[in-house]
Parts: structure tokens; sequence; C-alpha cells
């Protein structure tokens, strides 16, 4: 790059960065903008390719500390003046810009900037840069070549029981070629989620990939999972419910656990049970019991006289009192 180019050139203000700037915000800066504008995220762009083309000569003289220092000096004593390219016999008289600054800074022919000797590949990106595309982000100058790559990871699906989603268990799945690949599920899966098994996906230069299997969880007809709690809906007698009880409740780990129903719990209450629901390495939900007050069917003569007597003793209340003032529009 000639240094004409550095006094007309803003290399601060195409990074976006002050002139304060440190390394790593000039590196940061370069970073974003190179993700945006490679030309290989920008196929047949010519005007991207030339912002890719001014913010890699920015941060190729801003990110070599005696470059930035040449380059600040020149701007400094410059301020933006034009000079004429040729020496002091040029036209007007007046001295080429690399004649007044070139003894400075090259005393006469000594260190030429190696971006400036070697020109500018806008494809290329410097190695520090190589994961932004991977293996496939351009060429690397000084026959820089990015490192080897693991091969594409390969995708699986599997279905398991709702008993093997809370207590963990292993799947084999049979690969076309006979060979069986054994997934370990571990305990507290949720449907939907996802278990990598390593080196098993397709071969590459640096090794095989993943194989990444998205697991399906079977419903249960009693639990009902909600995030790491578990919900189930336990039925109850009107008594039990009018006068409270003490009921048992089945749980995840097959033994049952004693509930206390209060006196006077409507239908539809939910109870919580602290520690009793889904169990991981993180944390452990609880299990929420929600009461069906149930409503007795087929009553013998001696319960219709026993409800009938309720009723009677029980006349003054009224279940639906306001209800029609709520129901106004």
């Amino acid at each position: 790059m000639a240094s004409q180019d550095w006094v007309e050139k803003d290399f601060y203000k195409i990074l976006g960065v002050s002139k304060d700037a440190s390394g790593a915000d000039i590196k940061k800066a370069y970073r974003k903008l190179a993700r945006k504008y490679h030309p290989d995220q920008n196929q047949n762009d010519a005007a991207k390719e030339k912002v890719f083309k001014d913010i890699s000569e920015a941060y190729s003289v801003l990110s070599d500390a005696e470059d930035r220092q040449q380059y600040d000096a020149i701007k400094a004593m410059g301020g933006g003046a034009r000079f004429t390219a040729g020496g002091s016999g040029g036209a007007g008289g007046s001295a080429g810009f690399d004649d007044i600054f070139g003894n400075l800074f090259n005393q006469g022919g000594g260190r030429q900037s190696t971006r400036r000797q070697t020109g500018f590949d806008s494809s290329n990106l410097p190695p520090e840069f190589a994961d932004l595309f991977g293996a496939g982000g351009g060429g690397f100058p000084g026959g820089y070549q990015a490192p080897p790559r693991k091969g594409t990871d390969r995708t699986a699906t599997t279905s398991i029981s709702f008993a093997g989603s809370i207590r963990g268990t292993t799947i084999g799945l049979r690969e076309p070629s006979g060979e069986v690949i054994d997934v370990r599920v571990p305990a507290g899966i949720k449907d939907g989620q996802k278990v990598r098994v390593r080196g098993k996906g397709q071969q590459g230069p640096a090794g095989a990939g993943d194989l990444m299997v998205a697991v399906s969880v079977k419903p249960h007809p009693f639990f009902q999972r909600d995030g790491d709690n578990i919900r189930v809906h336990v039925p109850v007698s009107f008594p039990e419910a009018t006068l409270g009880a003490q009921i048992e409740v089945p749980t995840l780990t097959g033994d049952a656990v004693k509930v206390k129903v209060p006196a006077g719990t409507p239908s539809g209450r939910t109870l919580r049970v602290k520690g009793r629901g889904v169990s991981t390495a993180k944390v452990t939900g609880d299990l929420l019991v929600t009461i069906d007050v149930v409503v007795p069917q087929n009553l013998n003569k001696e319960a219709s006289a026993a409800v009938q007597a309720f009723a009677e003793a029980t006349a003054d209340a009224n279940p639906r009192l306001g209800l029609a003032d709520k129901a106004k529009l």
C-alpha cells in the first residue's frame, strides 16, 4: 500500500473504532466486519468485496504496532493534504509523498511493510480469523492452511418409554451395515431433547463427527410431566373433600406418598408434594396433585336419604349467589 493511500484513507473510521482503540478493540471490530463482508458470504457483490478489501487494508496497518505508529505520524503531519506522486522534479515542483516520509520511516529503502510488498487478496483472512468461516474461509497469506476439520454430524430419532425418560435407559440404533450403536439416554431427559454420541458421525480428515439423536418420550396414562414437576389427577369422594382426609398418591419411584386433603377442598385444587417429581443431576422437581371430587352414582336408599338430609341441613347455602351479577355485560 502506498503512503499516499495512508493519507487519503481513515483506517480508524473504516473499522469504526476510535484513534485510541486497543489492539483487542481493533481485532474485534475487524472480526465483526469481516464476517459480514467476506466475499464467500457475498458472491458476485463487487460493492461488498470492495468494503471487505478496505477493512482488511485498515486492519493490516492498525494491527501492526510499527505500521500503526507510522500511519498515525503520517496522518498527523500530512493533515489529509494530497501530494504528487513524483519526486522533487515532478509537476509543480512539489516533493513526492514517499520522498518526504520515506527516509523518516524507511531510512531511504529500509524496512517496507510486508503488506505493501505483497499486495492484497480480498479473499484472504489473517490466520487468527480462520474460525470465522471454518476451513472454507478463503485463502490465507504466507501459505497458511486451515486446520483439517472433523466430519459432519449425523442425525437420528428414537422413541423411549416414559419410565426410560425418568430413570434413564440405553437403546441400540442399528446401522445399515449391521453395526449397533449404543445410545445412553440420561435420567430426566425431556421429550424432544437430543443426545450426542461422539465419534459416530461422518468421517472427516480430522476424525468423525457426532451422531445427534432426537428423543421422543411416549406419554404415560397417569403421570404428566411439567418441566421438572410431575402432575397427577387423584379422585376423592365427596365426604373426603368435605370433611378432609389423608390419601395415598402413587409416585415415580413406585411407592406411595401420603397427602393431606384439607376439609372443604374443591374439585380442581392442586396440592404440592416437594421433592417427588423428576430427579436430574441438577434439580429435583415436585409432585403436583390435582383433586377431582367424584360425584356418587347409583345411590342406595340409605345413601339417598343421607344426601337428602344433608341438602335440607344446608338449604341456606347457595353456591351460585352473585352469579347473575358476574354474568352482566
